[in-house]
């Protein structure tokens, strides 16, 4: 994982925050509504890359183990 996967995840939260802020404040709610669904499934798309990253990681040291007996 990147540094800059994190400032990305970190500026999509700010700016969907902001956004949310701002059609709560103007009586849109059904817009935060839809701001909150974007943001979950955005971040749960990221979170399974993060985690298929990770994973093939952990994968890469098991075998390096196995094969440096």
């Amino acid at each position: 994982m990147e540094f800059i996967d994190v400032l990305r995840v970190a500026g999509i939260g700010l700016i969907l925050a902001f956004l949310h802020l701002f059609f709560e404040q103007t009586g849109k709610k059904e817009f935060t509504f839809f701001l909150f669904v974007f943001g979950y499934m955005y971040m749960t798309a990221e979170m399974l890359r993060f985690l298929r990253y990770f994973f093939s990681e952990i994968s890469t040291f098991f075998e390096w183990l196995t094969t440096s007996v």
